[in-house]
């Protein structure tokens, strides 16, 4: 794991494997920023390098050149932050940190020399350089470590807002690792019992308490959603409930996560390449997860319950049957009508669960619909809900650097939801299939505010990295719902 901190010394003179110094593309071509003040002759020589290496500065572009004598460092490496008339924005210097801090993997020690004068910008370096520096080599034989150690160099290191920027990144970071690595897990080796058991030993030591509920206690507490989706899997469901309650909190957030731990449709079997990604249907819950503890760390007066609703859905002869009708926890009857449509039924059970302890607002979040993915890509994620909810969680997201869509849930769509022998059927509308599926959630949080979060597209990279996001699992959401949290905390 990458270890980072701050420094005050002029980067010039740091004997570190490399030296991270920006490039931003202006109307008079590249050139490069810097927050330390570097030797003018270094920095011109560099400058005078870029037309000749083609360097343009622009975002994801990395470059290594030789150090040259005036500088202390092996080799600089040039991150681009885009086009700038001024200084980039933090989500630029975020995108380039990580872009470049990815680049260095099987170094030992690096210094950061990016503009990072205010506590803002020491957080955006810290988080992209922390987020870029993933790697997930669990399974590998061999695969180059992630750079061990990081130098952030700004003028601000010694204050104290600066300080708290820097321990809001390793939080931020440590969250997004973690849950990253339960999202490109094996299903193999992830499964809801072992996800129960990861709940429990992340939460080990911290100020979080983590309850489980079997298969046997969700016969008894009536939990028809989630025992219904698990009943084709030899490996049985689970309901984690992590909770954060400082004292005097401020507020109690519900946050529910969808955790399909492999997802095969069930009996409605998906095609067998589109089972190839089912390993992050759990995103959700591990985004869940890891946004609590991260809540925990940084010690937000603010009560905060993640509820991870787990389950395999798989088409074993056990296994939920479409044209079966389900009893949910608050009683409401389901006719299934495909049983690839399953998230929302794990999560109805624990929107029920979360509106019983009465919170101020309930957020879901979840790989819900390739609806979704068809109407936003792979890049932005949708939030659906109570108007006021749906803007706060379109504002966090924007603080922090993630985008979330507002999207509408239009009443003519829900009669598409009526079955003519139960209260609700679990599908609707094919067109809309992003709004249908909101719809039936609203269903199951009463006058509780609430704001969905469909993540299906961005929760996982299946092409090429970019800036600090990495192959496979993102992480996506986390920022998002721990801004909302500490938006909460500040009110």
């Amino acid at each position: 794991m990458t270890d980072l901190n701050l420094s005050p010394k002029n980067p010039a003179r740091a004997h570190a494997d490399a030296l991270v110094l920006a490039v931003a593309g202006t109307d008079d071509g590249a050139r490069i920023l810097t927050a330390e003040p570097m030797p003018a002759k270094a920095v011109a020589a560099l400058d005078t390098l870029l037309p000749a290496l083609g360097v343009t500065g622009k975002a994801d572009e990395v470059v290594r050149v030789p150090a040259g004598e005036d500088l202390a460092a092996t080799v600089v490496v040039l991150t681009g932050v885009g086009k700038v008339t001024d200084r980039p924005g933090l989500e630029a210097l975020r995108r380039a940190a990580g872009a470049a801090t990815r680049s260095l993997a099987g170094t030992e020690h690096a210094v950061l020399a990016l503009p990072a004068e205010n506590a803002a910008q020491v957080g955006a370096v810290a988080e992209g350089a922390l987020m870029g520096a993933y790697r997930f080599d669990h399974y590998k034989t061999s695969d180059p470590a992630p750079v061990a150690r990081l130098e952030l160099a700004t003028p601000a290191a010694k204050t104290k807002e600066a300080q708290a920027a820097l321990a809001r990144a390793v939080a931020v970071g440590d969250g997004v690792r973690a849950t990253r690595d339960l999202i490109n897990a094996s299903p193999r080796h992830l499964y809801p019992e072992t996800f129960a058991e990861a709940a429990r030993a992340a939460a080990a030591g911290t100020d979080v308490t983590v309850t489980v509920l079997d298969e046997q206690e969700l016969v008894a507490g009536g939990y028809g959603g989630i025992l219904a989706v698990g009943m084709g899997s030899a490996r049985p469901p689970r309901l984690v409930k992590v909770d954060y309650a400082p004292a005097r909190a401020a507020a109690h957030y519900a946050l529910v996560g969808k955790g399909i731990t492999f997802d095969s449709g069930g009996l409605s079997l998906k095609p067998a390449k589109s089972m190839e990604t089912m390993k992050d249907d759990m995103a959700g819950a591990a985004t869940v997860l890891h946004t609590v503890l991260a809540a925990a760390a940084l010690a937000l007066p603010v009560r905060v319950t993640g509820w991870l609703a787990l389950a395999e859905n798989m088409p074993g002869g056990g296994a939920q049957r479409p044209s079966d009708v389900i009893t949910m926890l608050d009683g409401t009857t389901v006719e299934v009508l495909n049983t690839d449509a399953e998230g929302r039924l794990v999560l109805a059970d624990a929107l029920v669960a979360a509106r019983e302890e009465r919170p101020d607002a309930i957020v879901d979040i979840a790989t819900l619909t390739g609806a979704q993915v068809a109407a936003l890509g792979t890049r932005i994620g949708a939030v659906m809900g109570t108007e006021d909810l749906r803007g706060a969680v379109v504002t966090a997201a924007e603080a922090v650097g993630e985008e979330f869509w507002p999207m509408p849930l239009p009443e003519e769509l829900r009669p598409s939801l009526k079955s003519s022998i139960a209260d609700i059927a679990n599908m609707g509308d094919r067109f809309g299939g992003m709004l249908v599926a909101g719809l039936f959630l609203q269903e199951f949080v009463g006058d509780t505010p609430w704001a969905h979060l469909d993540v299906a597209g961005p929760a996982y990279n299946e092409k090429a990295p970019y800036g600090y996001t990495s192959k496979g699992g993102t992480g996506m959401g986390l920022r998002t719902l721990l801004g909302l949290l500490e938006a909460a905390a500040a009110r």
